[in-house]
């Protein structure tokens, strides 16, 4: 019995008095509790058999669509920097773009007009001597019934129209006369004994105001009919 008991006290010495099955017994429950930690490793990086995995995912799922969602939002409704415009630039003209289309107009008042609902455009310019007279006595004398040669008013036109040899200018020639009717178009309606060649007259209500315009030496334009 002694010797067995050495032996035995002999195997269990080195491991200070702990028996090899307790150790072995501590190994296994190591080793299990390791299998345990890596399996919910596992499941937390896949979501595989945890609950820590799923809402880990789902976490990660719902700050995904969060970005998805502000950034489309940022596309639909942000305006670049350099794109916007202010206030005073909105007000103020491009300067360029003014200055030609201001061209653009002048030269289309000076080459066409509309008389009449027709547009016209300019034939020529006449360097005539324009006086003035009424409908009156004092300038028709016993042919101041109110009619012009052609047969029209002298009302047509608002009173605005002129008398010219019409063998030069016929009836209804449809001229501009700078400082007459505002330099709007009038209409050959009469003629006049002594209103031949370059010469032109232009109507007034009064002898008193065709006496004022006197006489004047004027480039007159002459208009056609745009076929």
């Amino acid at each position: 019995m002694s010797r067995d008991k050495e032996r035995l006290e002999g195997v269990y010495a080195p491991f200070g008095g702990v028996s090899p099955l307790v150790l072995i017994s501590l190994v296994i429950a190591m080793v299990a509790l390791l299998s345990v930690c890596v399996l919910k490793l596992r499941g937390a990086v896949h979501g595989e058999g945890s609950g820590i995995g799923t809402a880990s995912l789902m976490a990660i799922d719902q700050n995904a669509i969060n970005d998805v969602t502000t950034s489309e939002h940022q596309l639909e409704y942000y305006t670049p920097e350099n794109l916007s415009v202010s206030n005073n630039e909105l007000e103020t003209d491009d300067p360029v773009v003014v200055e030609e289309d201001t061209q653009w107009i002048e030269a289309w008042d000076d080459e066409y007009l509309v008389f009449d609902g027709k547009v016209m455009r300019k034939k020529g310019v006449l360097r005539m001597k324009v006086t003035a007279y009424s409908p009156d006595a004092q300038s028709c004398g016993k042919w101041a019934d109110g009619i012009t040669a052609s047969g029209k008013s002298v009302e047509t036109n608002g009173g605005m129209l002129v008398a010219a040899d019409t063998r030069m200018l016929p009836f209804g020639t449809v001229l501009t006369v700078p400082g007459y009717n505002d330099g709007d178009p009038v209409q050959v309606l009469d003629r006049g004994g002594k209103i031949k060649g370059h010469r032109l007259d232009v109507l007034y209500p009064t002898h008193k105001r065709a006496l004022k315009w006197g006489v004047q030496n004027l480039d007159v334009a002459v208009w056609e009919h745009v076929d």
